[in-house]
């Protein structure tokens, strides 16, 4: 009899695995539908959808493995990082979603918040905030929205081998900044960063992940410590930026 695999889970949504079978459930159906919606409407390979009943959606396990752990080195030969670059311009390249998933004034707004929070409770010292706020100023930009899938982490990425088998994980998939997923893909990866280039190709702003690599990370600390998770990867990245 197959166990039951707690993959994630907090206050917000939980996914479990059951065998071959993963199981999403999440009380916004909101996100629900915008992940169906997405993984429909996206030209690259994603998980089977077996059923839906809310609030639980049931999707099929890619074949596979991930990309790699987050801030852990990764298995992934070069050309399996090169090919989840060409699949993420293929995504890219997508008619774009009907939801917008990037709002750079809340964005603005949220991280000064947090760069204040990070500071008061001495999380950070005041110069690697400040130093890092100003370099995610470079993401705060006017920009060509594309279809993005706005969680591109590692985690997500299932290749086989050089090829990319499928990516999971779509709620937060909309309208927003291309550059946002090379940065998510490549966060605490630095390392692979041309690999990922070598298979996107052109219009590539390093200055751009930079800022995001810094940007996420100012905004995420405070979620993870509330969530129960471990902020130290987050912190070496802020850390390592200045």
């Amino acid at each position: 009899m197959d166990e039951v695999e707690v993959v994630v889970a907090h206050n917000e949504r939980a996914t479990l695995r059951v065998g071959d079978t993963f199981l999403k459930v999440d009380a916004d159906q909101t996100r629900i539908d915008a992940e169906v919606a997405a993984m429909t409407a996206a030209p690259i390979p994603t998980p089977e959808i077996l059923w839906r009943k809310p609030p639980v959606l049931a999707l099929a396990a890619l074949p596979g493995s991930a990309l790699g752990t987050l801030y852990e080195p990764s298995p992934a030969s070069s050309a399996a990082w090169a090919a989840a670059g060409a699949t993420a311009r293929m995504l890219h390249e997508a008619p774009l979603p009907s939801r917008r998933v990037t709002y750079l004034d809340d964005i603005a707004s949220h991280l000064d918040h947090e760069c204040r929070w990070l500071v008061e409770n001495d999380v950070l010292s005041s110069d690697v905030v400040r130093r890092n706020r100003r370099i995610a100023e470079a993401a705060l930009r006017p920009l060509t929205p594309a279809f993005i899938h706005g969680d591109l982490q590692i985690t997500h990425v299932f290749v086989d081998g050089d090829e990319v088998t499928g990516v999971i994980d779509w709620s937060e998939a909309g309208q927003g900044d291309p550059m946002f997923d090379i940065a998510t893909l490549t966060l605490g990866h630095e390392d692979h960063l041309d690999d990922v280039i070598a298979g996107y190709g052109t219009d590539v702003d390093i200055a751009v992940i930079r800022a995001w690599w810094s940007l996420r990370s100012l905004r995420a600390i405070r979620w993870l410590v509330g969530h129960g998770f471990d902020p130290a990867p987050e912190i070496a990245v802020l850390r390592s930026q200045v």
